[in-house]
């Protein structure tokens, strides 16, 4: 069987490391926000290019504390993609506000800048949640301009992309989660940097969201048992702390060799001239995406599902990200869109595949996968 995701490959090349820091933790006695979290949050701060770093529980979580920290509030105006997971837009419909969908790019997954600005000529918004969809980097100079522009609060929904990048025009390289007020991060075990459970993040350079933050995941409390506003239990463990740091150390590594996957496969579509869209590599001197999913696109539903049926039966796994747009969902039914609405999110949910990929996929599975797909086309 070929793996859409295999954790296991990973953990045996590192299970040294991970039983150590696992041990440190539970026999230091201190479980709950301790050094590995504080560490850990130094680290991914300035990673990406920020003050501060605030673990929190889940990807989840960190979208929700980070609008509240933001301000947003009931009856306020949050702009989002319809194609991303539910968590991007349930964060803000869960505080009340008025969600507006924003259609994508074909080319990229990734929020429609054009259509963006259209909606903040039009809309008083209060924030923008941009997603950096399957590890490709939205355009971080067009989101930074509109930001100034319209002076509308960003935050980044970098769940996918830690350690994507984007070149401004000055030559300037910055990652994604560094340009909007706040961004958050995934730590789920199938991310490209990932613990074993939920965990997540939310970084900003603001001392004020930062603050807030913190208050938020103790239960609305700065001080303990002192309750100022009504918050959440949702702290990153000390052990996912510790987990996390040690495989930081090869997220580096670990991004090359899932370009050198997509490199590969990239190689394998060309010579054998499927009739397939696929994310192509380029060496722009940045990484612009990180390809935590390697996600195709074919002519229509049928070929698609045609296609996931054969490499099933042959135990390739696959999945479909994702396969009803969030504009389409029956808990959104109340925001008054319909089929149409969003017809790039639309199509794109009937037409994609993701293909197995991580760093230790190697190339002998590749050839294995994009040979079986030449026998569905």
């Amino acid at each position: 069987m070929i793996p859409l995701f295999d954790l296991t490959r990973q953990y045996m090349r590192i299970r040294g490391e991970i039983l150590n820091a696992i041990d440190r933790v539970i026999s230091s006695g201190r479980v709950i926000l301790g050094e590995n979290v504080k560490k850990l949050e130094e680290k991914v701060a300035s990673f990406v290019g920020v003050k501060h770093g605030i673990g929190v529980a889940s990807g989840s979580d960190a979208l929700l504390i980070a609008l509240r920290a933001m301000g947003v509030e009931k009856g306020d105006v949050v702009v989002t993609t319809p194609y991303t997971f539910f968590a991007t837009a349930s964060a803000p419909y869960r505080l009340g506000a008025r969600v507006i969908f924003v259609d994508v790019e074909e080319s990229t997954f990734n929020m429609d800048p054009n259509q963006l600005e259209h909606v903040l000529k039009k809309e008083k918004v209060k924030a923008v949640i941009p997603v950096h969809l399957f590890g490709r980097t939205m355009d971080l100079e067009a989101l930074s301009f509109l930001k100034e522009k319209y002076g509308v609060m960003i935050l980044e929904d970098c769940a996918q992309s830690f350690g994507s990048e984007w070149k401004f025009k000055n030559g300037e390289i910055k990652k994604s989660g560094s340009v909007g007020d706040a961004a958050i991060f995934s730590f789920f075990p199938t991310k490209n940097l990932g613990t074993y459970g939920d965990g997540g993040m939310i970084v900003t350079n603001s001392e004020k969201i930062a603050e807030e933050c913190r208050m938020l995941r103790v239960h609305g409390a700065r001080k303990k048992y002192f309750h100022e506003k009504v918050g959440y239990n949702s702290r990153l463990d000390e052990i996912h702390a510790a987990v996390l740091s040690v495989k930081f150390r090869y997220l580096e590594k670990w991004t090359e060799e899932r370009l050198r996957a997509a490199k590969t496969y990239q190689r394998l579509f060309e010579e054998k001239g499927l009739p397939v869209i696929y994310p192509r590599v380029e060496e722009k001197g940045f990484k612009y995406h990180v390809f935590h999913q390697y996600v195709v696109l074919f002519e229509n539903e049928e070929t698609r599902d045609r296609m996931r049926e054969g490499l099933s039966e042959r135990e390739i796994q696959t999945a479909v990200y994702y396969p009803l747009p969030l504009h389409l969902q029956k808990c959104f039914k109340g925001l008054g869109y319909r089929e149409g609405d969003f017809p790039v999110a639309e199509s794109l949910s009937k037409r994609s595949l993701a293909l197995p990929i991580f760093p230790e996929l190697r190339d002998e599975e590749i050839e294995e996968v994009v040979s079986t797909m030449e026998l569905f086309v």
